[in-house]
């Protein structure tokens, strides 16, 4: 008897929890991209430092993707209790790549942060090490929003998958998206194509629509109520 009393309980408090992971990820989308758009002028390290850089707007990037660094561990914090029931060692396993991708992230605010502060010391020494700074950051931007977030989205998307928590296309498309980026890592890494060029954008879209597609199921809809029934009287939501 006490157990199904808990259940309307529990499907209120998986409700609640699919809605706050749900708007995490568009927070993680939307302070991903301005942080991007922000950051621009920085980006080329040596003219920053030699002219009249916009600090302010680069101030605002890092702003953001502070937002961004939040957001991202909250959606590992957040969904934990209830991935954890389904399939405990992966989802401990994504709480801690989750605050590995924060960490990545603020070593890139860290040192574009740098640059800004090395443009009161105009001078040929300067632009060199506001080139290294930036550097640094690209370096930053391939392994955390790439192959961290990649790694990341391949074990959550498998927990959708394997719990039904979320309808299996959308996880499917978890699994594309994660595997999709972190071999567009790969051939970053090899030199195959900038980061930043169509290739590196088109391997970056479907990780994108998981996300977001995911963000919206979570707010829209929830979690499947049959999933969260069966974790919460102890049996298994596998298939």
């Amino acid at each position: 008897m006490g157990c199904r009393e808990g259940i309307p309980v529990e499907r209120s408090a998986g409700r609640r929890t699919a809605v706050v992971a749900g708007v995490l990820f568009l927070v993680t989308e939307v302070a991903a991209i301005a942080g991007m758009l922000l950051y621009g002028p920085v980006l080329d390290g040596a003219a920053y430092v030699a002219g009249r850089g916009p600090d302010g707007r680069v101030a605002a990037g890092a702003l953001c993707e502070m937002v961004l660094l939040l957001a991202v561990v909250g959606t590992g914090v957040t969904l934990y209790p209830v991935l954890r029931r389904h399939q405990e060692a992966v989802a401990l396993a994504y709480v801690c790549g989750r605050l590995l991708e924060a960490a990545v992230i603020a070593v890139g605010i860290v040192s574009l942060l740098a640059v800004v502060t090395l443009r009161k010391n105009v001078g040929g020494a300067a632009a060199d090490v506001a080139q290294a700074l930036v550097a640094v950051h690209d370096w930053t931007f391939l392994l955390g929003p790439n192959v961290v977030l990649g790694a990341n989205s391949l074990a959550l998307a498998y927990l959708m998958y394997r719990s039904r928590l979320v309808p299996r296309a959308v996880a499917v498309l978890g699994l594309a998206g994660g595997s999709l980026i972190c071999a567009s890592a790969v051939a970053v890494l090899f030199g195959l194509y900038p980061q930043v060029s169509t290739a590196g954008s088109l391997a970056a879209l479907p990780v994108f629509a998981w996300e977001v597609t995911l963000a919206i199921r979570l707010i829209g809809r929830g979690f499947d109520a049959s999933s969260v029934r069966l974790a919460a009287v102890g049996r298994p939501a596998l298939g």
